[in-house]
């Protein structure tokens, strides 16, 4: 089980053999000499029981519910996002932030590993996906704003919709020009 330690909304792996493996297997952002993890990456590694983590100011670990309380009240949407990330996650892709792409999240296809530079077509970004509860709704600009957005840097705009019992449908919604 690997420890970090909760630092203003992130969690930071500074152990580097687990700084290693949890990259190696998708997790988190290297930031100098440091691995951070986002909060929806924390509470995955929580569940699989593959991390603990402390806050700042207390030497021992926080507690599963302790953490979601936490990220519940410090992430916008985090239930939403917690639910698809997870079932993403099961499901063999790599899932990383959509922060600079306007979603939650962007998924790559299933083997594929993050990379710098110059990119075979399999290895870009498969799916960009807004997770939200089936309570919420949207303008028709908005969405046709995130259907452009994903079809500019050539991927599919997936919206993964969270009903009350944790369930999540998938909708993929394009553009068709006739």
């Amino acid at each position: 089980m690997f420890e970090g330690e909760l630092l203003e909304h992130r969690v930071v792996i500074w152990d580097k053999k687990a700084f290693d493996e949890l990259q190696e297997s998708g997790f988190g952002k290297v930031v100098e000499d440091r691995l951070e993890l986002s909060l929806v990456e924390v509470m995955f590694l929580i569940e699989k029981k593959k991390l603990k983590v402390r806050a700042e100011d207390k030497k021992k670990g926080m507690k599963k519910k302790d953490f979601y309380d936490y990220a519940m009240k410090n992430e916008r949407n985090f239930h939403a996002r917690f639910i698809v990330y997870s079932d993403l996650r099961e499901r063999g892709f790599l899932v990383k932030t959509g922060l600079k792409f306007g979603c939650d999240f962007r998924v790559y296809a299933r083997g594929v590993k993050i990379k710098k530079g110059p990119k075979q077509a399999f290895e870009h970004t498969k799916w960009v996906v807004h997770a939200i509860p089936e309570e919420f709704t949207c303008s028709f600009p908005e969405l046709s704003r995130a259907v452009r957005l994903a079809q500019n840097i050539r991927t599919e705009m997936i919206w993964a919709i969270v009903d009350s019992d944790s369930c999540v449908t998938y909708y993929g919604i394009k553009r068709l020009t006739l």
